[in-house]
C-alpha cells in the first residue's frame, strides 16, 4: 500500500477490500462497552482542516482517539496563516512536532500533495476543493458492501450537484473499480464538461435515472463553490431533481438511500425519504468511523 491516501487511484482493488474487511472488525469493536484499543498508542495524528467540517473532522478525531493516538487539532482561523505565513512554513512547523499522520482538508485542489511533499509521515486527504474525497468514497463503498456483499453489477445512481462535488468523483472512481454500474443525474448546468471521461451513464430525467437502481446517492448543493445562476432556485431544483417518495418508488424495493451529509431537506432530498427504512444516512456516519480507523491502521508506519 502506498504511503499516502490522496485519491482512490492510490489504492488497488485488493487494498480497498483489505480496508473493508478491517473496517468490519473495527465496527465490531465499536459495539463493545469499552471501545478504546491501543493500536496507535504513541502515534500522533494531526488534523489540518483549512475549511469548516463537522462530520469528517469529528469522525477522524474520534477514530484516532478510539485507537489511543494523540491528536493535534490545527485551526487555520487561529494560526499564523492569518499573519501571511505560507502553507509550506506552517507544515514545516508541524513537522518539527513529529506528527505521524496528517489528515488534510482544504478548499483548493492539490494542497494534500503539497503537504505530502514536505513531510516524512503519511497524508490522508479529507477533501480538497472539488477534486477528491477518498475516505468518503471508502465509507460509502463499505455501506453498500455491508448491505449487498457483492459489488460487481450493482446499479448505483448518483443525483445532484455533480459539477462541484468532490465526493462524486471519488465515488465514481471506486465504484467503477469494483465493477458497479454508475448513472449520474443532474441539471445540464451542473454537469462537468469532462463527463465523457467519467466512464458512466448520465441522464437529466430523474425517474429514468433511478429505474432499477440498487443504490441512490444524493449530493448536497455545493453553494460555496458554485457560480451564480446555475439553477433558477432550490424549489425548482427539488421539483426536477429532488429525491421524493414517488421518485424512489421507481427504484428497486430494497434500494439504499445514501447521502454524504449534511443534507438539505426539501432541496436534494425530502425528509420522508431521508428518514425512511431504506435510508442508511446515519449508518454511513457510524461506518465512517470504522472505515477511518481502518485507514489509520493501514497507513500508519510501524
Amino acid at each position: 500500500m502506498k504511503k499516502h491516501l490522496i485519491t482512490i487511484d492510490d489504492l488497488t482493488k485488493n487494498e480497498i477490500m483489505s480496508i473493508m474487511e478491517q473496517g468490519k472488525a473495527f465496527k465490531e469493536i465499536l459495539s463493545r462497552p469499552i471501545k478504546k484499543i491501543p493500536t496507535l498508542r504513541g502515534k500522533t495524528i494531526g488534523l489540518l482542516f483549512f475549511e469548516p467540517s463537522t462530520r469528517t473532522k469529528l469522525s477522524f478525531e474520534l477514530a484516532a482517539k478510539r485507537m489511543s493516538a494523540d491528536v493535534l487539532n490545527f485551526s487555520a482561523s487561529t494560526s499564523s496563516l492569518k499573519k501571511k505565513e505560507s502553507i509550506k512554513d506552517t507544515i514545516m512547523t508541524l513537522e518539527a512536532m513529529k506528527i505521524d499522520i496528517y489528515v488534510v482538508r482544504h478548499g483548493f485542489p492539490g494542497v494534500p500533495y503539497i503537504v505530502a511533499n514536505n513531510i516524512k509521515g503519511s497524508v490522508i486527504n479529507a477533501g480538497d476543493g472539488a477534486h477528491s474525497h477518498p475516505t468518503q468514497a471508502l465509507l460509502d463503498l463499505y455501506t453498500i458492501w455491508e448491505k449487498f456483499g457483492e459489488l460487481k453489477g450493482l446499479n448505483v445512481t448518483i443525483v445532484g450537484d455533480v459539477k462541484y462535488s468532490r465526493v462524486v468523483r471519488s465515488d465514481i472512481n471506486i465504484l467503477n473499480k469494483m465493477g458497479a454500474n454508475v448513472t449520474l443525474c443532474t441539471p445540464k448546468t451542473l454537469l462537468p464538461r469532462t463527463i465523457e471521461k467519467f466512464n458512466v451513464k448520465y441522464t437529466f430525467n430523474l425517474k429514468e435515472a433511478v429505474k432499477n437502481a440498487d443504490v441512490i446517492i444524493g449530493l448536497r448543493m455545493q453553494k460555496e463553490r458554485q457560480d451564480s445562476g446555475l439553477i433558477p432556485d432550490e424549489v425548482e431544483f427539488n421539483h426536477f431533481f429532488g429525491l421524493k417518495p414517488e421518485i424512489v418508488a421507481n427504484a428497486r424495493k430494497n434500494v439504499l438511500i445514501m447521502h454524504p451529509g449534511p443534507i438539505n431537506r426539501g432541496v436534494e432530498i425530502d425528509g420522508e425519504v431521508a428518514d425512511s427504512e431504506n435510508s442508511v444516512i446515519n449508518e454511513q456516519v457510524t461506518n465512517g468511523l470504522a472505515v477511518r480507523m481502518s485507514i489509520f491502521y493501514h497507513f500508519v508506519e510501524g
